[in-house]
């Protein structure tokens, strides 16, 4: 018995197969599942809080934000950001970490004055990004008052 495959597998399948052939390896499309698998279980519990709590998702927001910084402080996020790349850091518990890590950095390079200056410095391309886009996105979109 055959199992259904779509073409979209096929694809799939035909692509890993080239990046494999060009030199990319096991390790790298290994790489690729970890930080999937990673991303999206960071992401599955966000959309548990939101379908199964009454927190705002301003409050989730905070509270990844705010895990990545407690989880950083221990030495947990460090780790999960090694083991997955992109998968933890893209999420925003992965802005948490860069937070807590620019102003670890900052303390033992500048002393006291990097507790003000090192999350930000850290973060500003994160940060820049968001406000361009933004930007960007209030001038080329009518804004609509929900009803």
């Amino acid at each position: 018995m055959r199992l259904l495959r779509s073409k979209s597998d096929d694809r799939l399948l035909f692509h890993v197969m080239i990046y494999a052939a060009n030199g990319g390896g096991m390790e790298s499309i290994m790489d690729y599942v970890k930080a999937f698998v990673v991303g999206g279980l960071i992401c599955v519990v966000g959309q548990i809080l939101i379908d199964k709590t009454k927190l705002t998702p301003a409050r989730i927001l905070v509270t990844f934000v705010v895990l990545g910084v407690a989880l950083e402080l221990i030495g947990v996020y460090g780790r999960l950001v090694d083991f997955a790349g992109a998968g933890a850091t893209v999420p925003l518990t992965g802005f948490g970490y860069n937070l807590c890590k620019g102003v670890r950095d900052a303390v033992a390079q500048n002393g006291a004055m990097g507790i003000m200056t090192g999350g930000l410095k850290a973060a500003a391309g994160g940060i820049s990004a968001a406000l361009v886009f933004g930007f960007l996105v209030a001038v080329i979109f009518k804004s609509k008052a929900k009803k």
